[in-house]
């Protein structure tokens, strides 16, 4: 078993640091990945901090993976050394249940082994992310960049880029539909970006006024400032979409009121505590509240495919990995445009 240098939480209140750590040998069906790129989530901070509970430690965070291939197994047909890959959240699913059937690995009914701090479906051998010079994952959930990307910019396509286009396909999104996006961070640029390419008329929705111009650079062809009360009845049963990417507390129940007859709001960021929810904004309109996790294995494919045929990446500031630690403080700031990633090639 190959040793491969990482970085990683020993606790929940420690920085991240350098560990060296054993990868498996791959076996008949597996594909080794020289990592060069991996994006930073804010799920990774949470799970560092414990703030979502059931931490494993040492962690080696990081699900935005991008890299080349090293080696393959011998029954491996889809790889070649050389080619560029990707890992996004899941590493491994059981395959059979219902949802695998559906192609919806992130639902798994046995609970898919996931990048990192999770195990692999034996439930003993522990997961390490991307957050490292190597990974060695089961073909099946390796994932193909297109060429035309640059790769460091793919990096959080990986989860940003799949968590926002999930959504936009499952509730069909079309040409001139109009969609609107809360927040332009990490998930919500890559919104307003997927969403324009779909032919959406999006809107941005933000509590910064400061975001406007972003906005519009990135696609919007309109802009809402929350923090004035004109802007929820200026938009009032103007969308059939609202993806919803904030994690801080805010009230839904005003957004709601923006949404066409039947139309939906899609809860993608986190919030740590429960929101109200009133009945009467969902019944006057036949309105719906839903939620979205990542995507399958077979989407997020699409998804990398439909991004290299409109030449679609994430805003990214590079940094060093001896960084990490820094780029989570200001992560915790909003002082990034839109998206870090590690140039694992620091290591």
């Amino acid at each position: 078993m190959p040793t491969v240098q990482a970085y990683a939480a020993p606790d929940a209140t420690s920085p991240l640091g350098p560990l060296a750590l054993e990868r498996r040998d791959p076996g008949p069906h597996d594909v080794a990945i020289d990592i060069a790129f991996c994006g930073i989530c804010h799920s990774d901070l949470h799970q560092v901090r414990n703030e979502w509970g059931g931490s494993r430690y040492p962690m080696v965070p990081g699900h935005e993976i991008v890299g080349t291939v090293r080696a393959v197994g011998a029954h491996v047909t889809r790889f070649k050394p050389g080619d560029r890959v990707g890992v996004g959240c899941m590493v491994d699913s059981c395959r059979t249940c219902p949802s695998c059937a559906k192609g919806l690995e992130q639902f798994c009914q046995q609970g898919a082994a996931f990048t990192y701090n999770s195990t692999e479906m034996d439930r003993v051998t522990p997961t390490y992310g991307g957050y490292s010079s190597r990974i060695v994952v089961t073909e099946s959930f390796v994932l193909r960049i297109p060429d035309r990307l640059d790769l460091a910019g793919a990096a959080p396509l990986l989860c940003a880029g799949i968590t926002t286009y999930s959504p936009l396909r499952h509730w069909k999104v079309r040409a001139g539909d109009k969609v609107g996006v809360v927040g332009l961070g990490g998930l919500g640029h890559m919104a307003v970006k997927l969403a324009a390419a779909l032919g959406a008329e999006v809107t941005l929705l933000s509590s910064s006024a400061s975001k406007e111009a972003d906005a519009r650079r990135l696609g919007a062809s309109a802009f809402g400032h929350t923090r004035d009360e004109a802007t929820f009845k200026r938009f009032g049963g103007r969308f059939s979409l609202i993806l919803d990417t904030v994690s801080a507390p805010h009230d839904y129940n005003k957004y709601l009121g923006m949404l066409q007859v039947d139309g939906a709001m899609v809860l993608l960021g986190v919030p740590p505590e429960p929101t109200p929810v009133a009945a009467f904004p969902l019944i006057g309109g036949r309105r719906s509240l839903g939620g979205s996790l990542i995507g399958g294995i077979a989407e997020t494919q699409e998804m990398l495919d439909f991004c290299g045929q409109h030449g679609i990446v994430s805003d990214i500031e590079v940094l060093p990995v001896q960084q990490v630690n820094e780029a989570y403080e200001r992560m915790l700031k909003s002082d990034v445009r839109y998206r870090f990633v590690l140039d694992m090639g620091t290591l």
